[in-house]
């Protein structure tokens, strides 16, 4: 069955059944799927943005995007050859490529996506105002499956907190249903990361407003001591609804991952395509500014992690040697 796959995906990517007419013209389509997540959450509005942004830029590409259950699928997924892309959030990326608990992956990179700065969200009117003042309450952390309860996880743990033990924890099964747990009182506070999150924005504008918690300075530090790999990163103010302030946490950067046996030059043309379109998709979706070649180079936790392919374009235009 994998040897079937494997081959469809091929035929997929050499020989694409889909075909444009344009101008009287047939244009064979370069058909590449793109796993996301559940609905409601940041990476299928992300994936969404990516794909028609490409697509538009490229009339030979035909990036198909499809909802699955997160990282922790879209990996093994893609391990398996099912997916040619997946968004992978920063934790389930470092954990599969140190091969903690599991093996190493041996997926690359395509492009760093976005930073992801950590946060909990309570109603404007929750008494809730510190990370320690939330436990023992009843908190949704996000999706099964996606990387964001792999992040708090983390976080929690480098503050001296268990997340299922020291939190009545929620794991949904759609990223989109946290707001409204958190909005009618069946959750004290909703976790969730970076800039034009859904789950935010729909909180920060439901009636009442919204407030956000971060760690502190000394819980910043605390945190990183233990876990160096998360970094320090900033939500600029005015990126939510009545949020006026700057808000400084921690978190990681998210990226899209490819499958190990993606030709070169098909990576080459991604990445080519990509850098061309970076304008197109930060008019798009605004968490998407951060999704370029220079970010890539930077987010990287090591160069030899990024596919050859794209590595070959990135030393063309100079950001990478």
């Amino acid at each position: 069955m994998t040897s079937l796959r494997m081959l469809g995906l091929a035929v997929a990517l050499v020989s694409s059944a889909a075909a444009a007419q344009q101008g009287g013209n047939a244009i064979s389509k370069l058909t590449i799927s793109l796993g996301t997540a559940t609905p409601g959450g940041g990476f299928p509005l992300y994936g969404d943005a990516f794909a028609k942004a490409l697509n538009d830029a490229d009339a030979g590409l035909a990036i198909v995007t499809r909802n699955t259950k997160g990282s922790n699928e879209n990996i093994p997924l893609l391990e398996q050859g099912e997916l040619d892309l997946g968004l992978v959030a920063g934790e389930p990326a470092y954990q599969a490529f140190m091969g903690i608990d599991r093996p190493k992956t041996r997926l690359k990179i395509l492009t760093a996506i976005f930073s992801s700065p950590g946060l909990f969200v309570v109603r404007a009117d929750s008494p809730y105002r510190s990370i320690r003042d939330l436990v023992g309450q009843t908190v949704v952390f996000g999706a099964k499956g996606s990387g964001l309860p792999i992040m708090s996880r983390y976080m929690l743990d480098g503050l001296g907190l268990q997340q299922d033990q020291d939190f009545k924890a929620i794991y949904l099964d759609r990223a989109g249903d946290g707001p409204a747990m958190v909005q009618d009182g069946r959750a004290a506070a909703l976790w969730g990361a970076g800039i034009g999150w859904p789950g935010f924005a729909a909180m920060a504008k439901a009636p009442g407003g919204a407030r956000f918690i971060a760690p502190s300075a000394e819980e910043i530090a605390q945190v990183r001591a233990k876990h160096g790999f998360l970094k320090a990163l900033t939500v600029p103010a005015g990126s939510y609804a009545g949020q006026d302030a700057a808000i400084d946490s921690i978190g990681s950067w998210s990226f899209v991952l490819v499958r190990e046996t993606l030709p070169d030059d098909v990576a080459y043309r991604l990445a080519k395509t990509l850098h061309g379109a970076e304008a197109a998709l930060c008019r798009t979706l605004a968490q998407a500014c951060e999704t370029t070649a220079a970010n890539t180079v930077a987010a990287a936790p090591d160069l030899a992690l990024i596919h050859p392919g794209v590595m070959r374009y990135l030393k063309v235009i100079g950001v990478a040697k």
